[in-house]
Formats: C-alpha cells, structure tokens, sequence
C-alpha cells in the first residue's frame, strides 16, 4: 500500500470511528440542531473535503459534471434536508469504494512494473585490466562488454567468450533458462545465470530488444479498444444528462403535487446511482490488466484496440519460414549439372549468400568448409520473392528459384515433383549450373498451435511462403493447415491477405503472423498483426500490432484466449453496471429507493466491478511453463 493510501485509510478509519459515535451520542440523547450538525459535519470534512475541493475546482474550471460534483451534490443535499448520517456515509463509503479501485490499479500496475525491472542500469567495460560500469545508453555498437553471473545483459550482441545458461522469462514468460555459448545471439533482459560472458554488441541501447519492448508497453494505453472509447464518451454525456434528470425530478413533480422535501431526496438519491464510476474504472483497469497478463507471458500487445480486435480473430494466416517451421535451415541434397563439382556449386552459393543473414543463406554458409574471403564476392543484390545475383571472382552468379533463373535466362531441367525441403538454383554467366536442395523441420509446437486455434473456434487457418507449392504442401499436410499458397512474392502476400479480408464475415478479424522483412507490409495489412519477438527482423516487430517474444506460434491461440477472456469481463461489467443502476435509478425516480440501496448501486457496484477486472491479472500465468 503507498503513501497516500494509508493516508486515505487513516482518513477512513477516523472518520467512520467519529461518526459511529456521533450517531451513538445522537441516539441515547437530543442533541440541539447545532451540535448535530457541527458532530457529523467533523467526520464529513475529514473524509469528503478533498472531493468537495475537486468539484470546486471542476467548476472553476467549466468541468463540472463528473463523479466529484454528483457526489458533492448529493451529500450536501442530504446535509441541507437533515440527513446527516447519510450525507457522511455515502462520502465515506465513495471513499472506501475509491480506496480500492487504487489498490487494484496499483497491483495491475506492478504487474507491468515487473516486467519494466527488465531494464538494465548498467554495462561493464573491460579497461586496463579493470571493470568500469557505464550507462548502457553509452556503448557504441561493436563494443565488448562483460555480463558476469546474476547480472542483466544490457544490449543486444552476440557471445565470443563463455558459456552459460540465461533466464528469459521476464521476455519470452518461458521458465526454463536457455544455454549460450560463442557465436550464439543474446538479446538485452535476460539475466546470465551462471559463467561469465564476453558479448559483442550489435546494436545500440535505443535499438535493443530490451528497449524497444519497454517502448511498446509503456505506450500501449494511448491505443484505446472502441469499447473503452466508447465509456468514455458515453461517461461524458451521461453524467450532465442525469444531473439534469435529477434536477427536473427534484423541481417538476413538486411543482405538481408539492412536498419538495421527498421529491429533492428522491433526486439526490438518483444522483449517488447515477455515479459512472463502475464502468469508467473497470474498464480500462480490464484492458490494462489484460496487456499485463499478455506481458507476462510473453506477448505484447501494443495497445487495447488489438486486444478488442484480436478477441474477434476468425481467420489465421501464417508465413512459413521462421514461423512454423524452425528456419534452421540445413543442405539435404547438391545436385551439379553433369561436369560440374558438389564442392564448387556449394562454393558458389556459400560466396553470394556470404553479407546474407537468411537461415537459407547461412544454412549454404555452413555446409562449405572453405575460407568466406569477402574480398572475392561484388556487387550483392537482393532480389525479393526471386534470390540473390553477385559477381564472385568476376563471374556473374545466380542463385534462386526458378523465375530468378528464368530472368536471367538460364534452362532449369524440369520439377522433380514433390521434396520435402526447398530448391535453390545456381547460375553462372547466365548458364544453369546445378540445384541444392534446403530441408526445415517445423517448429515442435506448431502443429500443437494449429489444433488449439481451431479448438478455440478459428474458422480457417491459411499458410503463404514464397517456397515451392511441394515443400507447402508438405507442411501444410503435417501441421494440418487448412488451406496454403505457395511461391509468393511479397506483393502477392498482400494481395492473397485482401482476398481473405474482403471473404470474412462481418464483424470478424484476419489475423497475420509472420517474422521476416517481407512481411512487413502484410502485417501492417491485416486486422492483427502478430511478430514473432525474438528472432523476427525489425521492420516485422515495428510494423506488427502483437509480438511473440518467444518466436513461439502456440502463444497465437494463447494471445487469443487471453483477449477474449479480456472482452468477456468487459462487457460483464458494463451489463451488471447499466444493469443494476438502471433498475435502481426508476426505483429513486419512484420513492422505492433509500440511500442506502444508492450506496450499493454506486460504491457497492463499482466494487465488485472492479474485483471482476482484477480477475485479468492472472492471464498470463497459464501461458508460462
């Protein structure tokens, strides 16, 4: 509990001390006007003079119809009619109600703040034989730092000396600590558990894994759901609309039948119902609560619009390489044109692809023994959806698909039907010089993924991948996908996506979930974009509205749990809300109503509103094992 709210506990506490005995005195004796009066309006000023101050500043300030100025109102009103006791009550039990929408806020918050203790608050340089701690912000990329056990990784950077085991889970929500060793990729949060690490950084702190997360998460509440929009507009017209309410029922019946007395209770009880507390704090409490149950469990969501949109997922579209499959990508098969030699087509391919960071690339790279001489390899270019052409010693080379050997005019020998793996081409001087061939495995969870979307109700599951349609339609079958598009271009994706979305229903979202560079603009295309975190390329996380930070595609059905569940307490709150202070509101209108029953329709409701949207805190947990 912070500072201030132990000081509004305090308040509490003495306040409902001194009017318990005031209403004691008041009953074993008759106490004069005055002395009543000045007893309650003690415990009163104690818990209510802050609220009295807001509504005041509300009206200085032309803001007036909010909960300060109704709950103002109406406790003064009872003040004016006699009605102490219940003038200080309902301030005292506004109070308790607002004392624990705090807390509840304040735990939500901590379970963002969590994962905010991520950030590292220091690097170790090695200097003269010393350690000297700088800011991370300071490191210049391609610096040799020093992560020694218990110790955060502060940037992103590849490990040359040590090895040791790293605990992700404040990333990726995964328990079990991942083994590093030289040449293995670390990204900045993770805590090294045991060995000291010499890690290479590759990126400055601005760019880090670490605080482009922290990035997303603080940002996620300026991107509001339509729902929590529309709470907050509907607060803003329905609170001067039922101040007026109340003063017409306090003003017009009397007018008729006289007995202002009643009529101005009736309309001060209508007033303390008609408090939007309930749902303007609820709400976004269980949207807030939602993201930081994702968080944890590593998956996040940049902002509650997704959350809303995500919970409506219909249809999943998947990439392939990096997704699905594991995208380790490894040389089944070298097949040279009669003449030629396995060891210098593998050369050939190793060389052009050698400034490549693709999985097939450094799959080429791994399978050649020889010396990766940058000095022999010129004049690189990548060509999207085809493959690669670079001089290597002098020699124009090709190496692709089929259409990159078709465009440069080389003779491929026909399919050879179905294979389980991918087909580069190679070319030299516009002269077809052979073919090897790519195995990649799925992912161990992906058919797991696949069957735990469909249980949750996804109608149809779809794959696109610039592969051939064989190695699709292999994958497509394993992981039992429903349907698949092979041998896309990047522009094709984005065109296979429009059709999709113009076939949905209404109402419903298309969900993308992709990892590499080319996917950017299909998963700013979709209804949802969803990255994959921890190996996926920068434009993929920028352009995508969800990131896995564990490159996992069972967190897609999780993802989608987790929102639904999210929209689920939403739409409970606002039903018991609209619910019971609707039916309390006619019974105040028609004098069946005591302020007693006011209370529960306001404090009361607002309370167990806000139990329910604590219950989102807790969704992420089934996400870690």
């Amino acid at each position: 509990m912070t500072k201030k709210q132990r000081k509004v506990l305090i308040r509490i506490l003495l306040s409902a001390a001194l009017l318990a005995g005031m209403m004691l005195a008041d009953r074993l004796a008759a106490l004069p006007g005055p002395v009543r009066l000045g007893g309650y309006l003690v415990p009163y000023f104690i818990i209510g003079y802050d609220i009295l101050r807001k509504a005041l500043l509300g009206i200085r300030n032309r803001q007036v119809f909010d909960e300060n100025f109704l709950m103002a109102v109406a406790t003064v009103g009872a003040l004016i009619l006699g009605e102490y006791s219940e003038g200080v009550f309902v301030m005292l039990f506004y109070q308790v109600g607002e004392l624990f929408q705090s807390y509840a806020v304040g735990k939500s918050r901590k379970s963002i703040a969590a994962l905010m203790d991520i950030r590292p608050d220091y690097a170790n340089l090695e200097e003269n034989g010393q350690v000297v701690r700088v800011d991370p912000e300071e490191v210049v990329p391609g610096t040799l730092i020093l992560v020694r056990p218990g110790e955060k990784i502060p940037l992103d950077g590849v490990v040359e000396e040590g090895s040791g085991s790293l605990d992700t889970s404040a990333l990726t929500g995964e328990s079990l600590p991942r083994q590093v060793e030289p040449g293995r990729e670390v990204i900045s949060g993770c805590i090294n558990l045991d060995g000291v690490l010499r890690i290479r950084t590759t990126r400055e702190f601005g760019e880090s894994t670490v605080s482009k997360i922290l990035d997303l998460v603080e940002n996620s509440s300026m991107k509001k759901a339509r729902t929590e929009n529309f709470i907050t507009h509907f607060a803003r017209y329905y609170t001067p609309a039922v101040c007026y309410c109340a003063l017409a029922l306090a003003i017009l019946p009397p007018l008729l039948w006289g007995n202002w007395g009643e009529w101005v209770q009736r309309a001060l009880i209508f007033l303390v119902v008609s408090c939007p507390c309930a749902l303007v704090i609820s709400i976004p409490l269980t949207f807030f609560g939602g993201i930081g149950g994702a968080s944890r469990a590593g998956i996040l969501v940049k902002g509650s619009n997704y959350l809303e949109a995500l919970s409506k997922a219909d249809t999943v579209v998947f990439d392939k390489t990096g997704t699905l499959t594991q995208g380790k990508f490894q040389v089944a098969q070298v097949c040279p044109v009669s003449g030629q030699e396995e060891a210098r087509l593998l050369e050939w391919a190793a060389l052009a692809e050698h400034y490549s960071s693709h999985p097939i690339a450094k799959s080429l790279q791994a399978a050649w023994s020889g010396d990766p001489d940058p000095a022999r390899v010129a004049q690189v270019e990548e060509l999207a959806g085809l493959g690669v052409t670079a001089l290597v010693d002098g020699t124009p080379i090709a190496l692709g698909n089929r259409r990159l050997m078709e465009q440069v005019g080389a003779l491929c020998p026909p399919e050879a039907g179905e294979e389980p793996g991918t087909r580069i081409h190679l070319a030299a001087e516009g002269v077809y010089q052979g073919s090897i061939l790519i195995s990649d495995l799925p992912k161990a969870t992906s058919a797991a993924a696949i069957a735990a979307l469909k249980k949750a109700g996804i109608r149809q599951t779809v794959m696109l991948t610039g592969d051939s349609p064989a190695a699709a339609a292999a994958v497509a079958g394993q992981l039992g996908l429903d349907e698949y598009r092979a041998q896309l271009l990047p522009a094709q994706k984005v065109e296979e996506v429009e059709a999709l979305l113009a076939r949905k229903p209404a109402g419903k979202t298309l969900v993308f979930v992709g990892d590499g560079i080319n996917d950017a603009p299909v998963l700013s295309r979709a209804d949802v974009g969803i990255a994959m975190g921890a190996l996926g390329s920068d434009a993929a996380i920028e352009a995508a509205d969800v990131v896995l930070m564990d490159d996992d595609p069972a967190k897609v059905a999780l993802a989608v749990g987790i929102c639904r569940r999210c929209m689920t307490i939403v739409w409970e709150n606002i039903l018991f809300a609209l619910g019971v202070k609707g039916a309390v509101l006619i019974a105040a209108a028609l004098g069946l109503s005591n302020m007693w029953l006011a209370i529960f329709a306001d404090v009361g409701v607002m309370v167990l509103a806000v139990l329910n949207a604590t219950r989102m805190l807790g969704a992420g947990k089934a996400g870690r094992t």
